[in-house]
């Protein structure tokens, strides 16, 4: 949903998985917001009707989180998924003045960015390296025993896949 706006929802959901046609060119698929890699949803949380609202607005009603649907969706979706199994923290504006936009900076913007740079900068191609290099880097920048929201940031960041797969494949 758009900052300061809790009422607008934009993008796509499970529902929309069928329309996908990507054969052959499976990404990574790296999910940023809130609870899109949750482990415990189900089609059976319905049954709960005293938590109907909570359930619906974190999607636990699905029959698989968000995350995971896309991974294994034959001929379709993606390879593998990095998401939040609970709230994806986010920063708003620039408080440090250094002229970058703080949602970038930090929290999940920080995590989501830092996995593009350690693969294109650092050239860590193996999923799991660079996953596990992102996660070293975030908690060597912001340690996780000094602010509670970088200890959930590195917790709730979780990669669905195997992690020994070469990003972009092997050569033909």
């Amino acid at each position: 949903h758009p900052p300061y706006d809790g009422d607008t929802w934009i993008g796509i959901d499970v529902t929309d998985f069928y329309k996908f046609s990507n054969t052959g060119m499976y990404p990574v698929c790296m999910i940023g917001g809130c609870h899109n890699s949750q482990f415990n949803v189900s089609i059976l949380n319905l049954l709960k009707f005293g938590e109907i609202k909570d359930i619906y607005y974190k999607s636990e009603w699905s029959p698989e989180s968000f995350g995971w649907w896309i991974v294994r969706m034959a001929d379709k979706g993606a390879i593998a998924s990095i998401g939040n199994t609970g709230l994806g923290y986010g920063a708003i504006g620039d408080n440090n003045d250094d002229g970058i936009p703080d949602t970038l900076q930090f929290y999940g913007g920080f995590i989501d960015g830092e996995f593009f740079r350690v693969y294109a900068e650092e050239g860590k191609d193996i999923l799991g390296e660079t996953y596990g290099t992102t996660l070293t880097n975030y908690i060597m920048k912001f340690p996780p025993m000094e602010d509670q929201i970088d200890a959930k940031t590195v917790e709730e960041w979780v990669l669905l896949g195997d992690p020994s797969l070469k990003i972009g494949g092997y050569p033909s």
